[in-house]
């Protein structure tokens, strides 16, 4: 959409005084309208807080305060040094911290289509790392599966698993849900370690998830255990910055 017809859009008519609410709402809604008839496309930029104020006579404040409501809808993304553009339809999900639950069961709990593109998947020689995160022994190999996790066709997570090869012989069993197999063979695991951390996404791992290097991205290492409290899986996940918000409750402790 060109600069003009956004201009128009948000100048003309008698959309203010149609509206109801305060008018940071009435703003906010009269650009989720264009949005929903397909005037502003996906990823479009939108006009600077200071030219929808001049265009449309309200305050910048307002301005600012309708931008952040559609921003904590995730109806608008801003990007630091570049303005604010629509988003790209990438779901937003909020992942509780409290569950231990697989990717496959959130998106469905979420109503969301999951699917997986392989990366890698077989027997291989284990890491220092992963001989030392699965207390392996010497001559011991471990079974990795990697895969970009995506919900309705959009990427939003790079997911790296290690596992003794006990624990999962055959890696290519696994086509949808890793935790369905472990379930199957008994070796779910009934509790997890996780450790969570603020990245910038470099360019291969950037490129798998369809955002440009340098964005911001969240890396979550976990460890996994049986019930026995013996480790059964080694994960660590590369997460879109713009995809989740992750939840923890938190109860006061006894004094």
């Amino acid at each position: 959409m060109t600069a003009e017809t956004i201009e128009t859009f948000l100048r003309t008519g008698d959309w203010m005084q149609r509206a109801v609410g305060p008018r940071y709402v009435r703003l906010r809604k009269r650009i989720e309208e264009g949005i929903e008839n397909g005037l502003l496309a996906e990823s479009a930029p939108l006009p600077a807080e200071r030219e929808i104020a001049n265009l449309t006579g309200l305050s910048r404040v307002t301005v600012r305060r309708a931008m952040q409501d559609l921003v904590d809808r995730g109806i608008v993304i801003q990007r630091q040094g570049s303005g604010s553009f629509v988003a790209d339809g990438t779901p937003r999900v909020e992942q509780s911290l409290s569950r231990l639950t697989s990717f496959t069961e959130d998106m469905n709990r979420r109503g969301l289509e999951s699917s997986s593109e392989w990366l890698e998947r077989g027997i291989h020689t284990p890491s220092p790392e992963e001989v030392m995160a699965l207390a392996l022994s010497s001559g011991e190999a471990v079974a990795r599966i990697s895969r970009l996790r995506m919900a309705n066709d959009r990427p939003m997570a790079i997911e790296r698993a290690s596992l003794p090869i006990d624990i999962l012989p055959r890696p290519q069993e696994v086509e949808a849900s890793l935790y369905e197999v472990l379930e199957r063979d008994g070796n779910r695991p009934v509790r997890a370690l996780q450790r969570i951390s603020a990245i910038n996404l470099d360019s291969a791992d950037a490129g798998l998830l369809g955002v440009e290097p340098g964005a911001a991205g969240l890396r979550i290492v976990r460890t996994s255990y049986l019930s026995n409290r013996r480790v059964v899986e080694f994960t660590r996940s590369i997460y879109r910055g713009d995809a989740y918000d992750f939840v923890a409750e938190l109860r006061l402790a006894n004094s």
